[in-house]
């Protein structure tokens, strides 16, 4: 059950500001005062209300509401309609310094990895499929699309296309339980090389969405990855759909 915060007039901060603080606009410091009260609550608690907000920092609705406008856009807090202001799930954050899969990613993070598989089947590859796995338009590639969840939460909506010849033999494994790259080079002796990935914010389709457990049009972390063997050709091309409340990338360039 989610808990909530609020403090009576006699705990009330007697005012936001504090020595240094004072060239920060007002709702900057109330603001600062919610992240450190965040930082003590676990995601699904509720934040006090504005009027609590207006009295424990003596300030106007005006205030309080953009200080948690900002927590809001910053994902930091979530809105229910009706029923108030509750801590946000944290992101999970990966650092983009090498390929790994999701399994790898997750287990890094100390979180559970599993997944759903939704189809299996062949299809006609598009251009953009064919160029991706340099192959003809037209010829037959297998696709896997999946659900892949995190201590249960689903995080991504996986859209994989692979050569046939390989794809039909992935087809018959359990991908519930082994994820692709792992069945490449452990089963079938492929040694993975590198992979070209391309990344966008886009919205989440009806059908996406209801796997994600979204509303449609949901912003969602679009990643185009093509990975190749390390002896050259390409051996997949996948559109991962991550959650955009729940994940998020870091990256540390050289000049």
């Amino acid at each position: 059950m989610a808990r909530s915060i609020s403090r009576s007039r006699s705990h009330a901060a007697p005012a936001v500001a504090a020595p240094g603080d004072l060239r920060l606009p007002l709702y900057h410091r109330v603001r600062e005062a919610l992240l450190r009260d965040i930082e003590e609550l676990s995601p699904g608690d509720r934040l006090p209300t504005e009027s609590e907000l207006m009295e424990r920092f003596g300030v106007s609705r005006t205030t309080v509401r953009e200080a948690v406008n900002e927590l809001a856009r910053n994902g930091l807090v979530r809105r229910r309609s009706g029923s108030g202001t509750f801590v946000a799930q944290r992101p999970i954050e990966q650092e983009l310094t090498r390929l790994t899969g999701f399994v790898e990613d997750m287990r890094a993070l100390q979180l559970e990895p599993t997944a759903e598989v939704v189809t299996r089947k062949e299809v006609a590859a598009d251009d953009l499929v064919a160029e991706r796995l340099a192959i003809e338009p037209g010829e037959t590639v297998m696709l896997v699309e999946r659900v892949r969840l995190a201590d249960g939460e689903p995080l991504s909506f996986d859209v994989t296309y692979l050569p046939l010849e390989i794809g039909r033999r992935l087809a018959k494994e359990n991908l519930v339980v082994y994820p692709i790259f792992e069945l490449l080079e452990a089963k079938y002796g492929i040694r993975l090389g590198e992979a070209d990935y391309r990344i966008e914010a886009a919205n989440a389709t009806g059908r996406i969405a209801r796997y994600l457990k979204l509303k449609p049009n949901d912003a969602v972390l679009l990643i185009e990855r093509t990975t190749y063997a390390a002896a050259g050709p390409p051996v997949d091309y996948e559109r991962l759909h991550y959650r955009g409340d729940r994940v998020r990338y870091r990256l540390r360039l050289n000049r």
